[in-house]
């Protein structure tokens, strides 16, 4: 790949998918060490996505009024990091699912942020390609981080 903006993406990126992959397989145990019961599982999960849902109505109407979407892009990382860092430290469900809440504000500003960048450097006729290794490069990242987080 010759384009340097998007081997930059990349990397970044890479990064945070396998940082956030490594804790995939333990989110179910630390639920079950706060609260027993599946639906907690399924009630945190769907407050992360009502509430990424529900920023993303904010960041789909003023996103593109930031210039510089590499900001959006931070704060994202930024916020995401900052949950999954207190994980460990969550006692309460209830604290598990305002934090979740916190999840979805990162997702909604780090999704559509990366994206937008994403498709502004793609180069002409590459789209599928460039596309295809962004999914390649997550895939693995992702399934490592996966793996490394289970043992």
């Amino acid at each position: 790949m010759n384009n340097k903006a998007l081997k930059i993406l990349f990397i970044f990126n890479g990064i945070f998918v396998f940082a956030g992959s490594l804790l995939g397989p333990l989110y179910a145990v630390f639920i079950g060490t706060i609260d027993k019961d599946v639906f907690s599982v399924s009630l945190s999960w769907s407050v992360f996505l009502v509430s990424t849902t529900i920023f993303m109505l904010f960041v789909r109407k003023y996103g593109d009024l930031v210039k510089e979407k590499e900001y959006l892009l931070m704060a994202g990382y930024l916020f995401r990091a900052l949950v999954w860092f207190t994980f460990p430290y969550i006692t309460t469900l209830r604290v598990l699912i305002l934090l979740q809440v916190f999840l979805g504000l990162g997702e909604a500003l780090g999704t559509p942020a990366h994206d937008a960048i994403f498709a502004e450097h793609l180069d002409k006729n590459r789209h599928i390609e460039e596309y295809a290794d962004w999914k390649l490069i997550a895939n693995l990242c992702g399934a490592g981080a996966v793996l490394l987080g289970g043992l």
